[in-house]
């Protein structure tokens, strides 16, 4: 079974972050017949279900109905947001996410000018979440990058939770079921990118992730934000049909043995993170 999979429900923002890229994909949002019919073709394959790859859920009208489905049929359901539309989003909590991850990095990304009325907005979200036993990870994943402002942003949560917080690797636990998580900014694969020529190279793609598209396309990872490598469709195929082609069998195989075989993969800083590696 694979451990995640990223199920692209809308490819549409309210956000033009400068951290994200740009797709050139149609702008759509699943609708609740195709989701019940890609997540019937999910079950038993994959155990966590993320409500994105690129685009936003938060402003998929049928996100909390999605949520309660993807329960019924048993998988666990993470969100991804930018938490400039939690104010509006009760029927979500009442939905019970397993997790929410909230990319607090959009908020500088974006270069507005009131992180007070967007933090007091987020800490609201995340502790009513939290009362009600859902996991909530606030995201600084901006080291390196657009950072500048990030000490601010933690003294304004420190008003709504207090310091001090419990230090952890990659952050600090806040609260129960309350986190920060901090990283370092990455650069998405891009083929016009000049290839890395490291020696050994190894991704989990296909081991534990794999992605599918609003239009039911399925990617490797969550990071083939335009589709490059389309292994099929699953509105087409059975999950283990895509999965068992050449193309998915050549991915995998390289990575056990340290290698890519994609162009797309041998420009991704993901790939050669030491963290991801075997």
């Amino acid at each position: 079974m694979i451990s995640r999979c990223y199920l692209e429900i809308t490819n549409i923002c309210n956000l033009d972050c400068l951290f994200c890229p740009k797709t050139n994909r149609p702008k759509r949002r699943m609708t609740m017949e195709e989701f019940d019919f890609l997540t019937e073709r999910l079950c038993g394959k994959v155990r966590f279900l993320y409500f994105h790859l690129m685009g936003e859920p938060m402003v998929h009208p049928h996100l909390s109905e999605f949520i309660q489905i993807a329960r019924r049929k048993k998988f666990i359901p993470v969100l991804t947001t930018n938490g400039t539309l939690c104010a509006n989003s009760q029927k979500v909590l009442e939905a019970k996410p397993h997790k929410i991850q909230i990319s607090l990095h959009s908020y500088e990304g974006n270069g507005k000018n009131n992180p007070e009325h967007y933090i007091n907005e987020v800490m609201l979200f995340a502790k009513k979440a939290a009362s009600l036993g859902i996991i909530v990870v606030m995201r600084l994943w901006n080291q390196g990058g657009y950072n500048s402002k990030n000490n601010y942003l933690l003294d304004l949560i420190a008003q709504y939770q207090p310091r001090p917080w419990i230090e952890r690797n990659d952050g600090w636990k806040l609260d129960s079921n309350l986190y920060i998580e901090y990283d370092r900014m990455f650069e998405w694969p891009d083929c016009e990118l000049e290839a890395f020529h490291e020696e050994k190279i190894f991704c989990y793609a296909l081991r534990n992730q794999v992605g599918v598209l609003v239009d039911g396309s399925v990617v490797p990872c969550c990071l083939d934000h335009e589709g490059v490598i389309t292994l099929g469709n699953l509105f087409e195929q059975p999950l283990d049909v895509i999965l068992s082609s050449s193309r998915a069998k050549a991915i995998y195989d390289g990575f056990t043995a340290h290698k890519s075989v994609e162009p797309l993969c041998r420009r991704c800083g993901y790939a050669l993170d030491k963290k991801y590696r075997s």
